[in-house]
Order: C-alpha cells, then structure tokens, then sequence
C-alpha cells in the first residue's frame, strides 16, 4: 500500500513539475523588432533606439530575470563553456520586479548598448544594414529558447514582427495605418469577439451554450466517478492481497471462503476504540480503601444565632 502511495505521490508531483516547467521559460517568444527608429517609440530617456520585444505565450506570469539576450552567433559554438558563452551575452537582472511578465503580455528591451541605463538596456546594438541574428537563451547560459534572423535593409520605422503573437508567420509592419508598428502590444490587434459574435449569431437563446457547459459539468463528474472507482477497487484488492499474505494463504478460492479482507468496517471501528482507550485512558494507581471520618457536630452550623452574639469579657 505504501509503494502505491509513493508512486501516486510521485506522479503527481511530476505533473506539477512538468506543467511548471511548460510555463517556464519556455514559453517566451521573441515578437518583435524594429531596427532603425527614427520617429517610433521612445524609450525612459527619451531616444529613439533599436527595440526588441518580448512576448510571454503562457496564461500564467513567466520572470524573465537571469535569461540571456545576444546577437553574437559565436554562441552557437557547441565547443564553448558556459561561461565563455554567457560573456558574450547580455544577462538580465535578478534584482528587478519588472521582469515578470504578466500571461500573454510583452516586455521591451531597449538594443541601443548601454546597459548602464537599467534593465531593460542591452549590451550590444543592432545593424541598420546587415541581418541582425538575436537569441533569447535560458538561464543556465546553455539551452536556445527562441532566435530570429532579421533580414537586412528594412525600412526606417518598420518592425520585424510575427503576424500574430507568438505565431511562426514573420512580417513586416510599418507605412500603412492597417499594418503599423506595435511596441509592447499586440501585434493584431483584437476589437471583435468572433466566438462571442457567433454564439449571439446562431444561438441566441443560449442553448446550445447551456449544453456545452452541462456536458462539461457532468462530464468531469463521470470522470471524477470512475477514477474513485477504480481507486477504491485497487485499495480493496491490495487490502485483501496483504490479508492473504498475514494468514498464509495463497489460493483465491480458500481466501473467498474465509472472507478474508472482507471484514466489516465494525470489526475496525471496536479495534480503533479499544486501541484508543487503552492509550487515552490512562490512571494513575489508586488505593480502594475509603475512610470516613465523623465530624464533631452533626449540623450545618452556618445560619445559627450564637456565633453572631458579642461575649461577655471574662474578669
């Protein structure tokens, strides 16, 4: 019975640390980049610089503290050291608490090579000619969590960007009032519930919703039904199993004859009693013998008369 608990213990705590592990770091995109600003965002100082935009894909908040940013493709050198290829790279800060990123929200980092800035500054400059190669690594200076080559000779004010957060299609957006740049926002942005507008379209009465989510209900109930069936089964099964092993018995049919791990839950109950009193009740050893003793006056002298009268002093 042990092992079973321990291995169901560890099962779970395996899908805790996996599902952890899913909305980790992992889950960090870079979105995207705009090279050459001129007239786009400003950053705390008010300059135009390069920007970098990162988008968490995750529905739970992922720090980005102690994760690697680079455009240096040495990095990629399998030979190198962890520590030869975190000094090529810029690593952000643990001490801040703006690294969190909110669920499907985005973080700005400022490519302009003065990480004496803050935060969110880097370390290196991008090539408002060439193709600018840029990686997000994890915090142990070693695993790639996502890169992008930006092509060269994009247009002043234009970014680099995925079609839709997150997405694998890449853009260029910038020069038209339906395409523009959006810096740590969007990269479409959504002024219409489509699911919403359809269910008001074609289920106006909301009944088709009503069953959608009693299914739901009673599903996960059906669920939660046979799972503490089948977990009851196996308890009964190994209960009997250790039953047979204490008395002796290997042959199923004997077992069956005997009722062995069959007992009522009253047989378990007056143990759990008597254990608990012969442990809870515990006295001290006490002599049987009583001895009564008679009292002088056989009356209640509290509401007599006399001991309230002065007496008389004596010569």
């Amino acid at each position: 019975m042990n092992k079973i608990k321990t291995g169901i213990l560890i099962v779970l705590l395996a899908a805790v640390c996996f599902n952890s592990y899913g909305q980790g770091a992992k889950s960090l995109k870079i979105n995207e980049v705009l090279i050459k600003n001129t007239e786009n965002f400003q950053d705390d100082y008010g300059q135009r610089n390069a920007w970098i935009e990162i988008f968490n894909s995750s529905f739970a908040s992922v720090d980005i503290r102690s994760c690697y940013l680079t455009n240096d493709k040495r990095v990629l050198n399998p030979n190198l050291s962890i520590e030869e290829r975190v000094s090529m790279m810029y690593t952000i800060p643990k001490s801040d608490v703006l690294t969190e990123i909110a669920p499907r929200q985005h973080l700005l980092f400022w490519a302009d090579n003065r990480p004496n800035r803050g935060t969110f500054h880097l370390n290196f400059a991008l090539d408002s000619v060439a193709s600018n190669w840029i990686a997000l690594y994890d915090a142990n200076g070693k695993t790639l969590i996502d890169s992008v080559t930006v092509p060269a000779n994009i247009p002043a004010n234009f970014s680099y960007a995925r079609e839709a957060d997150g997405s694998h299609h890449w853009i260029l957006k910038g020069g038209d009032a339906n395409n523009y740049v959006t810096p740590n926002t969007n990269n479409q942005t959504q002024d219409k519930q489509e699911k919403i507008d359809g269910f008001r379209k074609h289920d106006s009465a909301g009944i088709a919703m009503a069953i959608i989510a009693m299914s739901i209900v009673f599903g996960g109930l059906i669920l939660l039904y046979v799972s503490f069936r089948l977990i009851s089964a196996i308890s009964v099964k190994l209960a009997k199993r250790n039953a047979m092993k204490t008395r002796g018995i290997t042959d199923k049919k004997e077992a069956k004859e005997k009722a062995i791990g069959a007992e009522s839950g009253e047989i378990f109950a007056a143990i759990s009693l008597a254990l608990h009193e012969y442990q809870d009740n515990v006295h001290d050893i006490e002599d049987t013998i009583l001895t009564i003793n008679r009292v002088k006056r056989n009356y209640s002298p509290w509401s007599s008369k006399i001991y309230t009268l002065r007496q008389t002093p004596k010569n």
